[in-house]
């Protein structure tokens, strides 16, 4: 038997590498501008067409790269960042295992030029699919310009699987946001299409995030600060009246990389659980200053992911400076202890009359006097809803043999659930649930007709949304359009809406769009479901009434009959159950056993 094992030729290794390294235009863009950085630019200019699909291209005034260092930054684990594995242990780069340019090169068309201060030409260089085309050299500025054309020409597959225009556009936006919000000593500007998307200049922190996330975040942040020997922390928080329904605004940073940790959120999470409100979530900037040594940057090919060694000790210093700055700005709960907040007593005036209290008594109350059906029915239906309707239920035919729901005696617990009489037992409606059915299926029809209803605001309304947030828009914007908002584009990250979906209570059009918006985002990992089913969704979960909400007779009852007249009425678009039924010989069975 022949041998099967060999080697994989280079250009397939490295469109493998490639695939873990650079996912979508984005990947490159970030790649890209950290290389930037480590070459000490002080600007760092980044140009996109069609969303990096067509060209993507960082220009820098960096320390630029001789004629050898030009050719050898293209082969794969060339670095100047370390030599051994022990400089592992003490980088403090943002690139050190040489594959991004390898990486960029073995799926794309590129064009590097690159000089030195102290060399009168430059050099560049032509790649395509790892094979070096040109090399010759030019004449070109200090620094280093890298042009990205034709992402994943040679692997078709690849650039099959890339989203639309606006999805890609709002990926390469976050990774922009990143490199640039921690790098506020550099200056940055983002073009797509000949537009200009961002222009920052150099400044300091807060400037840097109000410069990205808008003006309005200058009065909005909260500085925090704590220094111990393990860690350093610095940055901000956004105040608790500033807190959103969407995620979005939450950044961590280690050693000027971003990062994502789950357990770190955590704790700021815990530090702001008794200012904000249930399901809401704060905005935070924080950066975080570890020795090298104590941190695995090596374990994700992007390097988003790091494990800490004093992972404990660096959670409850997070949480406590939080809640510190929180103190510091008069941002948490205060109690005066001078005077107790639930008992006042006012001073009495010096002419004010004393009055003997009087006590009030019905000689003619017995305790132990039973009273008809009739009294007690009246007395039950002078208290207002529920105790009326209770007993009605408790006085109900149960022998009553009736399959239809509307017009029975019908009632909701906790303005949540919905309880009525079936043949067999009790029916129980989760009434957010069941709504966000109902919504679904009326959207999901409206969007595969094509045909949808709306009604027209009295006044028009602008919105205006974050750069990402824009792109999520854009991508979204026929669907929504054909769910009944009348909305156009109207300047810069900026819309003028002008009519809502006819049937559906909004009071704040820019903070239902903004939910809309993180509900989709929220959804778009799971890439076996369509647009119209994404939007569906979304706008479901965000049309659909909330709990705590009271309802009337006639509500209820068009809630049931709609529900049930859905095609899948038992679960929600997202498989949780919307109603449960208590049969009769679960309630007998239960009741037998007290």
């Amino acid at each position: 038997m022949p041998d099967i094992i060999h080697l994989l030729p280079d250009s397939v290794a490295n469109q493998i590498a490639a695939g873990e390294v650079i996912q979508r235009p984005a990947s490159a863009i970030k790649e890209l501008m950290e290389n930037s950085i480590d070459a000490g630019a002080s600007r760092v200019n980044v140009i996109v067409k069609s969303s990096g699909k067509i060209l993507l291209e960082v220009i820098d005034d960096g320390c630029g790269m001789s004629e050898t260092d030009a050719r050898l930054s293209f082969e794969r684990h060339s670095t100047s960042k370390i030599s051994n594995a022990k400089d592992l242990m003490s980088v403090r780069t943002l690139g050190f295992r040489g594959e991004a340019l390898a990486s960029v090169a073995a799926v794309a068309q590129v064009e590097l030029k690159t000089k030195r201060v102290e060399d009168d030409l430059g050099t560049c260089i032509e790649i395509e699919g790892s094979k070096v085309k040109n090399q010759y050299p030019c004449s070109c500025q200090n620094g280093t310009s890298i042009a990205v054309k034709n992402l994943f020409f040679n692997v078709p597959a690849r650039r099959n699987f890339l989203k639309s225009d606006p999805a890609e556009m709002r990926h390469i936006i976050e990774e922009f946001q990143r490199v640039a919000l921690i790098h506020p000593d550099i200056a940055f500007t983002l073009h797509h299409n000949n537009q200009l998307v961002f222009q920052l200049d150099k400044t300091h922190p807060k400037g840097r995030i109000a410069g990205i996330m808008g003006n309005q975040y200058s009065e909005r942040l909260v500085p925090v600060e704590e220094k111990t020997d393990i860690i350093s922390i610095r940055g901000f928080i956004g105040k608790p009246q500033f807190a959103r329904k969407t995620r979005g605004e939450q950044y961590f940073f280690v050693n000027k990389r971003f990062i994502r940790h789950g357990y770190l959120h955590h704790a700021i999470e815990s530090a702001f659980e008794e200012v904000i409100a249930k399901n809401s979530f704060p905005a935070y900037f924080i950066s975080f200053d570890v020795d090298p040594a104590t941190i695995d940057v090596n374990i994700h090919p992007t390097k988003t992911e790091i494990n800490f060694q004093n992972q404990q000790i660096i959670y409850a210093v997070l949480r406590s400076a939080v809640k510190k700055a929180l103190g510091i700005h008069s941002l948490t709960p205060s109690i005066d202890f001078d005077v107790e907040q639930s008992i006042r007593f006012e001073p009495f005036s010096s002419d004010r009359p004393v009055v003997q209290p009087k006590i009030t008594v019905n000689p003619d109350y017995n305790p132990f006097e039973e009273q008809t059906g009739e009294e007690r029915r009246a007395k039950s239906e002078e208290k207002p809803g529920g105790d009326a309707q209770a007993q009605k239920i408790i006085e109900h035919d149960w022998s009553e043999e009736d399959d239809t729901i509307a017009g029975k005696i019908i009632f909701q617990i906790s303005n949540t659930y919905i309880v009525t009489i079936i043949k067999s037992g009790l029916l129980v409606v989760d009434q957010k649930a069941a709504h966000q059915r109902i919504l679904y299926e009326q959207f999901m029809q409206w969007l595969n007709l094509n045909q949808g209803a709306s009604q027209q605001l009295l006044y028009p309304q602008t919105v205006k949304f974050s750069p990402i947030d824009t792109e999520v828009i854009k991508e979204i914007l026929t669907e929504i359009r054909i769910l009944g908002f009348d909305i156009n584009e109207f300047g810069k990250n900026t819309f003028i809406v002008e009519g809502v979906p006819a049937g559906l209570e909004i009071k704040d059009t820019n903070a239902f769009l903004e939910n809309l918006i993180e509900n989709y985002k929220n959804r778009q990992t799971d890439i076996a479901m369509d647009k119209k089913t994404h939007v569906a969704r979304s706008m479901a979960k965000q049309a659909s009434i909330g709990s705590g909400r009271r309802l009337t007779q006639e509500e209820m009852n068009n809630l049931i009959d709609k529900l049930f007249s859905c095609s899948t009425p038992d679960i929600t678009p997202d498989g949780l159950p919307t109603f449960l039924i208590v049969s009769m010989e679960e309630m007998e069975k239960r009741l037998k056993k007290i």
